[in-house]
């Protein structure tokens, strides 16, 4: 069959065209194959076909040639709309713009949901008869009820959009660009799996190492014979989780079948240190960091080596057989409505995810995380794993999303591991005055202690020696706080001095090891995390390495850990031991208790997707607004320190890419706004048109203390 000559593109230099019918051909082929994880192919085809029809129309070539701009996706979607294919209308409608609210039949045609955008008048498009439309029904789960229904239209967008750019690219670029080229999954498998008999079969391993031993064979075991689903992997801090979790995932992947293992991290402080152990074992060019900071981010693209360019074009989709992210990332992607966030979404499918540091999934949005979970396991032949020495009360909430998934617990006797594992003790100290503790931190010669709030941690610090001692809080920018950690380990492993005050930025798995640890009042999971820098690697006895809880006098606990805070004291008068399966377990129940049913969706996610919104139904607009892991009011102050004072002068050049922004972050400090109006008021800032500003007075910011909570303001009477 001869087909039209309607362009779909024309290269950049103008001497090379691309039908419709082709890139429309090219792109079906591309979003059938990234669908056949979940069976959808013919439906990723379907939506493939019609998602440039509208590109057949007169207008849309006369586009090509210098015309005005023209709506080319209403005529997919609509002809999708007609035959009854709703999630396929949503995916043409949204390819270029996002994913629309599907809004109510009442809407307008000028209205832009997808109710309106169905009435809306288009330009003619006749020449498109010439495509073949494949037979195609959903799978019959994807529209069982409205979560299914909303979270399939977004895997379908995802094979759709990521399909559509990469033929585009290929044609507009001539050849096809690196992807996809990382080393086989079984071969990756091989590779741990050498490096897991070399730990098993070591001389006279130490009792802790016996103890990750045993861990590491249930990982092994359990992923090579287990089938997909749900699995709890709860194991003590220094029990060796990460790369036991990481063998777990690669034999699971391996057995089952599955095309990449996606290891899920709370913070980004610790993304740069997990991602090097991996690259490290398994080659970097299989492991990708996808997070803002990643050093392929903060490189212009002319100047990437190839390296960089593969890791590049690798974040864009998680083309990738390794892929190592943050939790904001990961979940908020899931819920997003934009093109660039969710090309990525396909690829989760067929996946291991490892959630590490589970209990960090966050209370407000934990239904909706736990029922995207669950709808991965369910329908997209993905194994989940909530590694975690704090294992969160989540059953209830997977009953509730996926009432036929049975987790099973990997490690074989956790309250066994517990006991054997044990390096430290526990203590209340009760209260105290402020200038007591802090002269009681200075008799240690080495000492974490982890406060609640910046202030504090900037007053207990003032008290100390100023030899080794050292204050970590978001204060300090990421440049410093990294040079400070790296100051710590090694005044550590010399056995000299070292005092540090520090919030809970240093219980995000940040490998220190300290004698002894105070951590102020809140929750269990933090005080054990906290715990978990004490004696890490067990060369103490656990009576000799304490960890003491305390309150300070005068110091209020902050609003947003109250509740942790009681669940604590609740389970200690029902609990002689807190660092027990047990007592973590009585815990996070009563946690759930006082926090409500309605506290894990705070926002109304789910139920947006259940009953709409004042009459729009399925608002996939509106949610991927609300939904915000991180919901930042604070605002930027970008630092004149170091390699930052370069990148600021670059910044008030007005030449402003994402790549200087990206530098510029790790020379950055977020303010909430008493500070940051304090900061303006003396006159310290310079404010820029986005609300964010440059410290302009270097003398509000130490390199040792962060960015200044009182300043003067400068202004007074003068006589």
């Amino acid at each position: 069959m001869e087909h039209s000559t309607r362009l779909a593109h024309i290269s950049e230099d103008g001497t090379r065209t691309q039908t419709v019918y082709d890139h429309l051909a090219g792109t079906a082929r591309l979003a059938g194959s990234f669908a056949a994880p979940f069976g959808a192919q013919s439906e990723a085809e379907f939506a493939a076909w019609l998602h440039d029809v509208g590109k057949y129309s007169d207008a849309f070539q006369l586009r090509l040639k210098g015309g005005p701009k023209v709506d080319h996706s209403t005529a997919g979607a609509q002809e999708a709309w007609v035959r009854h294919h709703p999630h396929a209308a949503f995916a043409v409608a949204g390819h270029h713009s996002g994913l629309p609210d599907g809004g109510s039949p009442a809407d307008d045609p000028g209205d832009a949901t997808l109710f309106g955008r169905s009435k809306k008048p288009v330009a003619p498009y006749d020449g498109w008869q010439e495509v073949t439309l494949p037979a195609s029904t959903p799978p019959a789960w994807a529209c069982a009820d409205p979560l299914s229904l909303a979270f399939f239209t977004r895997m379908l967008y995802s094979c759709l959009v990521d399909a559509d750019f990469i033929d585009t690219e290929t044609f507009m670029d001539g050849k096809a660009a690196p992807r996809g080229s990382g080393t086989d999954i079984a071969a990756l498998r091989d590779i741990v799996s050498a490096q897991a008999q070399r730990y098993l079969s070591a001389e006279s391993p130490s009792p802790v190492s016996v103890q990750r031993n045993t861990v590491l064979r249930a990982c092994l075991e359990k992923g090579a014979h287990g089938p997909q689903g749900l699995y709890p992997l709860t194991v003590p801090t220094g029990g060796g989780k990460t790369f036991a979790s990481l063998a777990f995932a690669l034999e699971h992947a391996a057995a089952q079948k599955m095309k990449r293992v996606i290891y899920v991290i709370p913070y980004m402080s610790i993304i740069d240190q997990t991602a090097a152990v991996f690259s490290g074992l398994l080659g970097a060019e299989n492991v990708l960091a996808d997070f803002s900071n990643a050093e392929y981010k903060t490189v212009e693209q002319d100047d990437l080596t190839p390296a960089q360019y593969r890791q590049m074009l690798a974040s864009e989709n998680w083309d990738a057989p390794v892929v190592v992210t943050t939790a904001v990332q990961f979940f908020e992607s899931l819920y997003a409505n934009r093109s660039s966030r969710c090309r990525k979404l396909h690829n989760i499918a067929d996946s291991v995810i490892i959630f590490d540091e589970a209990q960090t999934l966050p209370g407000d949005y934990l239904a909706p995380c736990v029922s995207a979970i669950a709808q991965l396991i369910q329908h997209y032949h993905s194994t989940a794993v909530l590694c975690t020495a704090t294992q969160p009360a989540l059953e209830p909430l997977f009953r509730r999303f996926a009432p036929e998934l049975h987790p099973q617990e990997i490690t074989p006797d956790a309250a066994r591991l517990y006991e054997v594992l044990r390096r430290t003790t526990l203590q209340d100290l009760g209260t105290l005055p402020q200038e007591e503790f802090a002269a009681r931190l200075a008799r240690h010669p080495q000492v974490l202690c982890v406060v609640n709030r910046r202030k504090t941690a900037q007053q207990l610090y003032a008290a100390l020696p100023a030899e080794g001692s050292y204050c970590l809080t978001t204060l300090l920018c990421a440049a410093d706080r990294r040079r400070q950690l790296d100051d710590i380990r090694q005044r550590l492993k010399e056995g000299l001095p070292c005092r540090v005050v520090s919030t809970s930025l240093i219980e995000a798995g940040v490998d220190v090891d300290f004698p002894v640890t105070y951590r102020e009042q809140c929750g269990l999971d933090s005080l054990l995390q906290t715990a978990g820098r004490c004696n890490r690697e067990g060369r103490r006895g656990a009576k000799e390495s304490i960890v003491y809880r305390f309150r300070l006098d005068e110091c209020s606990t902050p609003q947003m850990l109250r509740q942790n805070v009681s669940a604590l004291d609740y389970t200690a008068r029902h609990q002689d031991t807190l660092d027990t399966p047990r007592a973590i377990q009585l815990y996070f129940n009563e946690l759930s208790d006082l926090r409500g049913p309605d506290a894990v969706d705070r926002h109304g996610i789910l139920d947006a997707f259940l009953r709409g919104i004042r009459g729009c139904q399925f608002p996939f607009a509106q949610v991927a607004e609300e939904f915000l892991l991180i919901e930042n009011s604070a605002r930027t102050v970008y630092l004149p320190v170091g390699e930052g004072a370069a990148l600021c002068e670059q910044l008030r050049s007005g030449h402003v890419t994402r790549t200087l922004l990206r530098k510029l972050g790790v020379y950055s400090v977020s303010c909430y706004k008493d500070q940051f109006d304090k900061l303006d008021a003396a006159g310290a800032l310079e404010l820029r048109p986005d609300g964010s500003a440059i410290l302009t007075d270097t003398g509000c910011y130490s390199e040792k203390t962060g960015l200044a909570m009182d300043v003067e303001t400068g202004i007074g009477l003068y006589f």
